[in-house]
């Protein structure tokens, strides 16, 4: 959630990088100042009347002390409408406060003024690329068809006892996932990350204090009889550890990781995009995320994008950074870079991971704040970022490493699974 004080000091500067998202945000923005301009107004006649009240009580005081109890009596007596009329502003002020915060929150974070322009994934800007593409033969197979041909996943029995999305893994496939799980948490405890095993169900307030409520809500499962949403990234239950919290400068950068099952919705996906792994309703996501300090936040961002990167290169795939163009970016984010890896029989690149800064939009949500000594405690930044996603990673893995031997495993993660082919 963007901050009022900004928001009223730099109008023309958030409408016109909200224009870089394509939201015509004027509107909004006037309804928000406006209603920000009564709520101040409230809150001036209501200090006014507590400040006569609090002179008049002084006064009284002074006046028992000096045996003038009738004088005393009489302007008691007067102050009971000044009483009553706090009651009412405070009342309002309440309400006034409350139909601000709902506006706000319907305002997207404004983009990093590096963020390219732009309307669809076809517009971001392609900033690094590592690899050859692989060269497959004519009769390589996509990995849904390979996963049948070794019996890895099962796609139909996962309709079967759920649904569409929701595929079960079996023997090598199973192993696969959790050597990949283990390999991506181990390397995150490396890089200084501290695992977290968070819980998978949130709370509406979790869910507002990271920015999927209301943004998102009809992409989350509910879970309608306790009011609780299933998690659709461990960022959010692992952010909101901090929620409502101080923080010491000192004690920053907070790096957590956390591997979780993911579920979303994705209402409306369709066709061969989505085929076999490419999109799913429950997966498997390694998260990392830090709290930081507002001037590191950028440097921060490129670290954690430096480290995806050499966990896409020690995986031996071949991959590409993009930073994402205005319209193709969260409502949370300030800036996000995109990895996505190549797929050899589908011929065609795949997220596997989404890196963000968020600035204080979380934060102030949150009510996350950091502190230095005595100073005034202000909102820190946070980040996160997919370290990995397994789904399309496992696609890729499955089909660039088909051989006449079967499926080679990367070097980097055989430890893990134990066998150097799946065959």
């Amino acid at each position: 959630m963007l901050e009022i004080a900004y928001i009223r000091q730099n109008t023309d500067d958030v409408i016109t990088r909200l224009a870089v998202k394509n939201i015509d945000a004027k509107t909004l923005v006037s309804e928000i100042l406006t209603l920000d301009e009564n709520k101040r107004a409230i809150q001036t006649k209501l200090d006014d009347v507590l400040a006569r009240l609090n002179k008049a009580s002084k006064e009284i005081g002074d006046l028992y002390k000096a045996g003038k109890k009738q004088e005393a009596d009489d302007l008691k007596g007067s102050t009971a409408n000044w009483k009553e009329e706090i009651t009412k502003l405070e009342a309002e002020a309440k309400i006034a406060d409350q139909v601000l915060l709902d506006k706000l929150v319907l305002l997207p974070n404004i983009p990093n003024k590096t963020v390219p322009k732009g309307k669809t994934p076809e517009d971001n800007e392609v900033v690094f690329t590592h690899g050859d593409l692989p060269q497959l033969p004519e009769t390589a197979l996509p990995h849904w068809e390979l996963a049948k041909k070794y019996d890895l996943i099962d796609f139909e029995l996962g309709v079967k006892i759920t649904g569409a999305g929701f595929p079960i893994y079996k023997g090598k496939g199973a192993r696969l996932q959790r050597a990949l799980i283990n390999f991506f948490l181990d390397k995150a405890t490396e890089a200084g990350y501290l695992e977290i095993e968070p819980p998978i169900l949130i709370n509406k307030d979790s869910g507002y204090g990271t920015g999927q409520l209301p943004d998102k809500e009809g992409q989350m499962y509910h879970v309608v009889l306790d009011d609780l949403y299933l998690i659709p990234t461990a960022e959010v239950p692992i952010t909101n550890i901090y929620r409502d919290t101080i923080v010491e400068e000192e004690t920053l950068p907070i790096k957590n990781c956390g591997y979780t099952p993911c579920f979303r919705r994705e209402a409306g996906s369709y066709g061969k995009e989505v085929r076999g792994l490419n999109r799913l309703h429950q997966f498997d996501k390694v998260e990392i995320v830090q709290i930081q300090h507002p001037e590191k936040s950028y440097e921060a961002l490129e670290e954690m994008r430096e480290y995806v990167a050499g966990l896409l290169k020690t995986l031996e795939l071949p991959f590409r950074t993009l930073k994402l163009c205005g319209g193709d970016m969260s409502f949370a984010s300030a800036l996000t870079y995109d990895m996505e890896v190549y797929s050899g029989a589908q011929k065609r690149w795949l997220e596997v991971s989404s890196v963000s800064n968020f600035e204080t939009f979380q934060s102030n949500r949150m009510k996350l704040r950091i502190k230095k000594g005595k100073d005034k405690p202000r909102l820190a930044h946070t980040l996160n970022g997919s370290a990995l996603a397994l789904p399309r990673i496992v696609a890729s893995l499955l089909e660039n490493n088909q051989t006449d031997k079967g499926i080679r495993i990367p070097k980097a993660i055989v430890p893990y699974t134990g066998f150097e082919y799946i065959n």
